[in-house]
């Protein structure tokens, strides 16, 4: 993992990304990953709230948070996109986790194509926590991966900017993947080590479950398929994968 960072305080390595997120995250040597979900979203500064008050019950530092699943209201043009994220990280920032515009945490940020949120919200968080008993595969989550760079520009990278054929859908699924999969090899982890796949989409990608995804043995843990939309405008497509040792569900 010769290409990850090392958060000192929250037991984890990140892969660098942009100033609003990593690109993945895994747990330390010793640690483990849990994911906490709402019931239903929560608006996000009392998202925030909620996750201090979880971690200070677990007894773990705020540093610990290592991703966050955002939900929207709806998709924002890049400006509006880079604001919301400038926004986001002032908590991070207060609690000492977000410095000198870098961001260990991950995280996935979707927009439901039916009751979406008045506000942006907090779907779930994931933290690290001293593992029970040698782990067997590094817990991790990846940040979401769409059909386009993840860098500044989305509108002038996408891929099939505007196209939504079964044949445009393939190729930015295609190269979504292989961005999710750049992270893997970062992390020296393989599709064998992830035991849950998301696919963040309103299309349908059924033509592809077998060619894109089953032959690179991403759907050994299923496929959680979500009816939402990527949070950028023009986007059609994002995916990530995860595995966690442990899974809460807290009231909404």
């Amino acid at each position: 993992m010769s290409n990850t960072l090392l958060s000192s305080t929250g037991d984890y390595r990140y892969l660098p990304g942009g100033f609003q997120y990593s690109a993945a995250v895994c747990a330390a040597e010793g640690f483990a990953i849990e994911r906490a979900r709402f019931r239903q979203p929560v608006a996000l500064a009392e998202g925030f709230a909620r996750i201090r008050a979880h971690l200070d019950a677990m007894g773990r530092p705020l540093a610990a948070l290592c991703a966050c699943e955002l939900r929207s209201p709806e998709p924002m043009d890049e400006a509006a996109f880079v604001a919301f994220n400038r926004a986001y990280v002032e908590p991070l920032a207060a609690w000492g986790i977000f410095r000198n515009d870098a961001n260990p945490v991950a995280r996935c940020n979707l927009v439901p194509a039916c009751d979406a949120p008045a506000q942006p919200a907090f779907y779930a968080f994931s933290y690290t926590v001293p593992a029970e008993a040698p782990q067997p595969r590094t817990d991790f989550v990846t940040s979401g991966a769409a059909e386009c760079p993840d860098r500044p520009g989305y509108r002038d990278n996408i891929v099939r900017l505007g196209e939504t054929t079964p044949d445009a859908l393939a190729d930015k699924l295609r190269f979504a993947l292989g961005d999710l999969e750049s992270r893997f090899a970062a992390m020296g982890l393989r599709w064998s080590d992830v035991a849950d796949t998301r696919l963040y989409t309103v299309h349908d990608l059924h033509h592809l479950m077998h060619a894109e995804l089953a032959k690179r043995g991403a759907l050994a843990g299923g496929l959680g398929w979500h009816w939402v939309r990527p949070p950028v405008q023009d986007l059609e497509i994002e995916i990530d994968a995860r595995t966690v040792s442990r899974e809460l569900l807290l009231p909404g």
